[in-house]
């Protein structure tokens, strides 16, 4: 059997601010200072970094021997299109300068991935969308979203692009705001590199069941990555994995295996106030005893109560798997 490969965001070992505590909730770190704290953290094998490299103008040379120095790897290369610059939008700017400026920025990214030999460019256009109403006009910002991605991925075929959805914040709808829409416009582009980065908090807050999600984004062939976390459904408040939804998530990773998902398990965490190392050792454990208890699951008494509807007795099933081993 294959050793599940546990990663991390390196943003998860950086530090914060937010419009209350704007001095931070501790001293800047750089990405190296993050790659350090990093490979602190046991059985973690892969990180995804953003791009430019934040704390300094370091090249990818220098974060190649950081993360040579503590055994880390690249999985993906995030490109900030969500910061200032991009305050009205990245793929969906209405300056036609500012859209080509994202596009450069991505195009930059794509050479770090290529440089790293990392799985994916990660888009979060976490800018593109809109507040008010009559603020837009619906068809254009759309279509703006696809062909911003679609040009992406047909410029670079050699590359997988991976667009990670999420309801609102900092915009308050976003334009990639669901697996649904995500998957439509997918379809639409039509190219066979671009794929869906589920994030289970993403995905609960913004009223989804993340094990249909899954599924979905996999009867499409689309699920190229994924991430876990925890929040209370009316926020992204990135907590601990399994700290609130232990079963969900339990569902979320069962229908992974079911599918035969092999992908690396990821954790998109914002440690405000904790221990950034400990948190991730924490939530590795979590996802650890995830696995064992899926090792665990009667599968075939659960599809025989799947199989009738029986809420119970596939509860009563799952329940005995997953908490053995919390």
């Amino acid at each position: 059997m294959k050793k599940q490969q546990f990663g991390a965001g390196i943003w998860h070992f950086a530090t914060y601010v937010d419009r209350y505590a704007t001095d931070g909730y501790g001293e800047p770190r750089s990405v190296l200072d993050a790659i350090e704290l990093a490979g602190k953290v046991k059985d973690l094998s892969v990180v995804d970094i953003n791009y430019p490299y934040f704390g300094g103008n370091f090249t990818n040379e220098e974060i190649k021997i950081a993360l040579d120095k503590v055994n880390l790897n690249v999985i993906g290369i995030t490109p900030e299109i969500y910061t200032k610059e991009f305050r009205k939008g990245a793929f969906t700017n209405p300056d036609s300068g500012v859209r080509k400026r994202a596009h450069e920025l991505i195009t930059e990214a794509c050479e770090a991935v290529r440089f790293f030999n990392a799985a994916y460019v990660k888009l979060w256009p976490g800018q593109d969308g809109w507040d008010y109403p009559f603020q837009v006009d619906y068809s254009t910002v759309w279509k703006n979203s696809m062909d911003g991605v679609g040009r992406l991925a047909s410029e670079n075929p050699d590359l997988k692009f991976v667009i990670e959805y999420k309801p609102r914040e900092p915009r308050i709808k976003m334009s990639y705001d669901s697996v649904a829409r995500t998957l439509l416009g997918i379809e639409k582009i039509g190219l066979p590199n671009i794929g869906i980065l589920l994030d289970f908090g993403h995905a609960i807050y913004g009223g989804e069941c993340a094990a249909d999600s899954a599924q979905l984004a996999i009867d499409y062939g689309r699920l190229f990555g994924m991430d876990v976390n925890d929040n209370y459904r009316s926020w992204d408040d990135d907590l601990i994995a399994g700290s609130l939804h232990p079963m969900e998530i339990f569902e979320f990773f069962y229908v992974l295996k079911k599918n035969n998902w092999e992908g690396v398990w990821q954790l998109d965490q914002f440690p405000f106030r904790e221990d950034s190392v400990e948190m991730a050792n924490q939530s590795i454990d979590f996802l650890k005893s995830i696995e064992k208890a899926l090792n665990e699951l009667d599968i075939k008494a659960l599809q025989e109560a799947q199989s009738d509807h029986d809420a119970l007795a596939a509860m009563k099933i799952a329940q005995k798997a997953l908490y053995k081993f919390l």
